[in-house]
């Protein structure tokens, strides 16, 4: 870890460099309150801003948020959708540009996203496109949102049951995290966060997985000081892929570890799991693959295994074969020449891009997460 890294953990700034060039920060704070000056260094006291969130975060913080952004600039509107991934589509879209038609925003003001990741990758979308983009601002509220969607500009919605298949890559202009809004996230959101914050560990950083599980404890009491060190953990790995492949041409395709299977679980349950907790599966999945490659050991399965356990995280799903769910992986967007692009682990902490993984192995390792009377073992 470089002396940069060291400090930049002490602090609660992160900045996401393009082409040697600052592009955007990353605060990291636990209150709303420092939000105004960080939005002020925007150019922002002329423009229009949009709020966009949905109808469970509207009721916690939108009126905060809201009140702070005001003074900051010419006028503040917002728009608010039904919460849920079934709201994140085109329908949902169109209805915001209509709205920001109607109140002439134009390529100078700004939308604002408040919520999680569905509410992020909408927005973003939103903004990437209208008027052929103006600029957004991220500020989640979900763990899964703070460690990971917020980050790397990847926008998107989805297209009938086909999971992000229509989107942007648009980069942000200000990330704001307050970690005290994970103290009203409820239970299954924080564990399917954490599905996330994990695999960030097991593809990049064995050090950062350790300390995940050592201080299990402390992060499932939500105590604010292991928050912090969690959020800025994940923070750091996923800003050094961004930086690396801003547009997932290579080692920003790691990030998809668990999401191959991951996604056509997700899909098959109708949505029914979490974003975060089909992820852990596809994860749990993939090192299966992996040990069955001889890269990994059988324990590092079970110490996984474990801690998906520690944190409440499913890992078994029920109600699918693996007939199903391998088909449903070849509508994802990550085929590639009809291969599908699978990431396997060659240890702890170092992932890698493999395209050779046959349906036989994936059926497979999709034993290993399929309760037995699905599966058919």
């Amino acid at each position: 870890m470089s002396d940069k890294t060291i400090q930049e953990k002490n602090t609660d700034r992160l900045t996401v460099h393009l082409n040697d060039k600052p592009v955007y920060d990353i605060v990291i704070t636990e209150d709303f309150t420092g939000l105004p000056g960080e939005v002020m260094k925007l150019d922002v006291a002329s423009r229009k801003l949009c709020i966009v969130t949905d109808s469970t975060v509207s009721e916690l913080y939108l009126e905060e948020v809201r009140e702070l952004l005001m003074p900051c600039c010419r006028l503040v509107t917002s728009y608010v959708f039904p919460a849920g991934e079934a709201h994140k589509n085109l329908s949902t879209v169109q209805k915001l540009y209509e709205k920001l038609i109607k109140e002439r925003f134009d390529r100078s003001d700004m939308l604002v996203a408040l919520g999680g990741g569905v509410v992020g990758d909408l927005c973003g979308f939103a903004a990437a496109t209208y008027l052929r983009g103006i600029s957004f601002i991220q500020i989640p509220t979900t763990l899964l949102s703070q460690v990971d969607s917020s980050i790397g500009g990847k926008t998107g919605v989805d297209f009938d049951a086909y999971k992000n298949m229509v989107g942007a890559f648009h980069m942000p202009r200000l990330v704001y995290t307050n970690i005290s809004t994970l103290l009203s996230l409820p239970d299954s959101q924080f564990a399917a966060g954490m599905g996330e914050v994990i695999k960030h560990g097991l593809i990049r950083d064995r050090a950062y997985y350790d300390w995940l599980l050592d201080h299990a404890g402390e992060i499932q009491t939500k105590d604010l000081s292991a928050l912090r060190e969690t959020v800025v953990g994940s923070n750091l790995i996923k800003r050094e892929v961004v930086e690396t492949d801003p547009t997932e041409k290579g080692d920003r395709m790691l990030l998809n570890f668990g999401h191959t299977l991951g996604h056509a679980v997700e899909k098959l349950k109708n949505f029914e799991l979490l974003h975060g907790e089909c992820v852990a599966l596809g994860s749990l999945a993939a090192m299966h693959l992996s040990e069955i490659r001889g890269m990994i050991a059988k324990e590092d399965i079970n110490r996984f295994r474990e801690a998906l356990k520690t944190f409440r995280i499913p890992d078994r799903v029920s109600g699918l074969t693996p007939l199903a769910v391998i088909e449903a992986s070849k509508n994802d967007k990550k085929m590639e020449s009809g291969v599908i692009k699978f990431i396997l682990l060659e240890s702890v902490g170092c992932a890698y891009v493999d395209r050779t993984v046959t349906d036989g192995e994936m059926e497979q390792a999709l034993a290993f997460i399929l309760t037995q009377e699905e599966s058919h073992e």
